[in-house]
């Protein structure tokens, strides 16, 4: 709990956390689970008669025999269970989930369609790898990774999860700016001296209230107070020892407070979320790692691009979702189809070359104020993927 308001926005060098990388955007936008089923070619009409033929046979013929899946016999008995009391029960059970993605996807690709996007085969297998080597791995190694740790196929990770992230980040626009404000932060929050501390954590302001009023009364005693108050169970079972605090993380209000602290103090009561107070115990400062920001520069303006483009194409997914009409039918709702004003509007499309981030002074510059694309006819019925991998 108390964590999830201290953790830093990524981890330094080589410490990164893999699991983006399985998921990242996908997680946001459609999770993985089952292949593009929306890519089915279109058979040509025959120019010769040829197909009038087909179906004139075919109606003659008898009707296609029941595909059997399964055969029980027992005791002299047999049953059998076909395809369609397969699909039915899966249905019943998955339906509504993998619908949902279906329905995502195709959205992806409708969009896709209207502004001429293709994603190659060449460009999927390049990110697989562009991604497989920061973790000092081949494509092949990576891949088996994945099935073995996250139980992804290397078919569900090209086409549920690479394939869509590809497309959505040339629907936003991939090209984003970072500032030196924006810079500087994320190098002191990722290196800079950071507030040891223990902490209490309370859901209740007059229990909080409570609570200080003792723990100022017995400051030697916090750890105690600690495992008999606090509702973070990581923390408590510690003596409240909670990660030491970095600034510039997302939570201001503690940040402010900790930051002025002298070591042996205690804070006030300070709301760091909803229904969540917390009163903390300074207990020093950690020294700072890297001293000069030019020693990690490289590594800071690749985590703080990744971190735009993924906030952008959020931003464009949960657009085209407003945008398009969906009539689910097996789960008899309805939803998004709301026109928008005109003018620039939340997850608006951007082409592929469009700023996203901050200006060169550090501005504040969000997706959703950069400028509208001017949608280009697509070239395709369909925009291009990668073939599945069996």
């Amino acid at each position: 709990m108390v964590e999830k308001n201290l953790a830093t926005a990524g981890a330094a060098g080589g410490k990164r956390n893999w699991t983006w990388a399985v998921a990242g955007t996908a997680v946001v936008l459609l999770g993985a689970g089952v292949a593009f089923q929306f890519m089915r070619p279109t058979g040509a009409r025959s120019e010769d008669g040829a197909g009038k033929a087909t179906a004139n046979r075919s109606s003659e013929s008898a009707a296609p025999r029941e595909k059997i899946v399964a055969t029980i016999k027992s005791g002299g008995s047999t049953d059998k269970v076909t395809y369609d009391d397969l699909a039915q029960e899966c249905v019943r059970r998955h339906g509504a989930e993998i619908l949902d993605n279906l329905i995502n996807r195709r959205i992806i690709q409708q969009a896709c369609d209207q502004h001429g996007i293709s994603v190659s085969e060449a460009e999927v297998k390049g990110e697989v790898n562009r991604i497989a080597k920061k973790f000092n791995l081949d494509e092949e190694n990576w891949l088996k990774m994945l099935q073995s740790e996250r139980n992804v196929t290397p078919a569900q990770y090209y086409n549920d999860i690479i394939w869509p992230m590809l497309a959505l980040r040339k629907l936003a626009g991939e090209k984003v700016e970072i500032g030196d404000k924006e810079l500087q932060h994320a190098f002191v929050r990722n290196y800079g001296p950071r507030v040891k501390a223990r902490a209490i954590v309370l859901d209740n302001p007059r229990r909080a209230r409570e609570v200080h009023t003792k723990v100022t009364g017995a400051p030697e005693d916090f750890g105690r107070f600690a495992r008999e108050f606090s509702i973070d169970p990581n923390s408590r079972s510690l003596d409240g020892v909670i990660p030491p605090i970095p600034k510039y993380a997302g939570n201001d209000k503690l940040e402010d407070v900790v930051f002025k602290m002298k070591e042996g103090e205690i804070s006030p009561v300070v709301q760091v979320g909803v229904n969540q107070f917390m009163i903390v115990l300074c207990e020093g400062r950690t020294e700072q790692v890297v001293k000069d920001l030019a020693d990690v520069e490289g590594i800071l303006r690749e985590q703080l691009t990744e971190e735009k483009i993924q906030q952008s194409v959020a931003k464009v997914f949960e657009g085209l979702k407003d945008d398009a009409r969906v009539e689910n039918i097996l789960t008899g709702t309805v939803q998004g189809g709301d026109k928008k004003s005109a003018g620039a509007k939340k997850g608006a499309v951007r082409p592929a070359g469009a700023t996203a981030g901050k200006g060169a002074k550090g501005d504040e510059v969000t997706g959703a104020s950069a400028e509208e694309a001017s949608p280009a006819k697509p070239t395709t019925k369909t925009a291009a993927k990668p073939k599945t991998t069996k």
